[in-house]
């Protein structure tokens, strides 16, 4: 008797455990399964909110640049990178603009020009085959539109630097026959002036603080623009600096032929302006003084032949 109490104590003590385990057991496995989904869900939900807060250019404009950008590389050769870095040096390195930036613009221009060209000339009520020559046309015309814009400033930007050269090599003259280096010239140079003559002095001081030699920053100028007169003046800094030649004596014949050469230019700009202007001339204002010479006479031979 007192073994089967002892037995039947027993199994009601397991039966106990065993519903105490799998009802404890029970809500930590519910738990982990919560836990688990909510850690599937919470980084994607994370992931959205952050995106949510981004810019409309970090959301919609660098994915659709990064494409053009995909793209545009498959057009454009291995070799166009250097010569787009080029072009960038010559146009002043504008601000937030990269070789890549520049194959993805080519890109977009070439895909948007052509659309609202297309849209406006059908909306003009134009034909199959003339919606067909716009479209080409801007496709075209859209994948030079950067190239056209970097060489148009680098363009200015050569004339100033041919503008103002000889007045900033005046400068160094004076500042290192006042007894100035010729390191301390330039940086009079880019403090007192403006424009890209004084960006380049600056930056070739800048990479002069940075380690790079006097030459090798003076080249690296050389190499970033295509002004003749200061790829001379380069040169010859150059040889002075490597043969020793006195630097004020240098600047000095540097300044007076900067001199003949700027008035020289401006001798043969000015002799162009006759020819350029003969375009102009024929076109717009030979018709305009016929018509006001010419428009009365014939009106009264008509009326004179008509009363006839």
């Amino acid at each position: 008797m007192v073994l089967f109490l002892g037995l039947v104590l027993l199994l009601a003590a397991v039966v106990v455990g065993g519903l105490a385990a799998v009802k404890n057991e029970r809500p930590a496995g519910i738990a982990r399964s919560l836990e688990a989904l909510e850690q599937m869900s919470t980084p994607g939900a994370k992931e959205l909110a952050a995106e949510a807060e981004l810019p409309f250019a970090d959301r919609v404009i660098a994915p659709v640049q990064a494409r053009a950008l995909r793209l545009g590389r498959r057009f454009t050769g291995a070799d166009q990178a250097e010569r787009m870095r080029h072009r960038l040096d010559l146009a002043g390195n504008p601000r937030d603009w990269s070789v890549d930036r520049v194959i993805s613009l080519k890109v977009l221009c070439a895909v948007v020009l052509p659309i609202c060209a297309v849209l406006l000339a059908a909306a003009m009520g134009f034909g199959f085959i003339t919606l067909v020559l716009t479209a080409i046309f801007f496709l075209v015309l859209g994948f030079f539109v950067p190239d056209l814009y970097l060489y148009q400033r680098g363009y200015d930007r050569s004339e100033d630097i041919r503008r103002n050269l000889a007045d900033a090599v005046d400068l160094l003259t004076i500042s290192v026959e006042a007894g100035l280096g010729f390191d301390a010239a330039l940086q009079q140079v880019g403090r007192n002036t403006t424009g890209p003559l004084a960006e380049e002095f600056s930056r070739v001081l800048r990479e002069m603080q940075l380690g790079m030699g006097r030459t090798d920053a003076l080249k690296a100028l050389s190499d970033r623009t295509n002004v003749d007169d200061l790829k001379t003046f380069v040169g010859a800094m150059v040889q002075a600096d490597a043969f020793g030649i006195s630097i004020a004596q240098v600047l000095r014949v540097q300044s007076q032929e900067m001199r003949v050469k700027r008035r020289q230019y401006a001798e043969a700009k000015a002799q162009q302006v006759p020819v350029k202007i003969m375009v102009p001339l024929v076109i717009c204002i030979l018709p305009c003084l016929f018509a006001f010479i010419m428009g009365p006479a014939a009106i009264s031979i008509m009326q004179q032949f008509s009363g006839m």
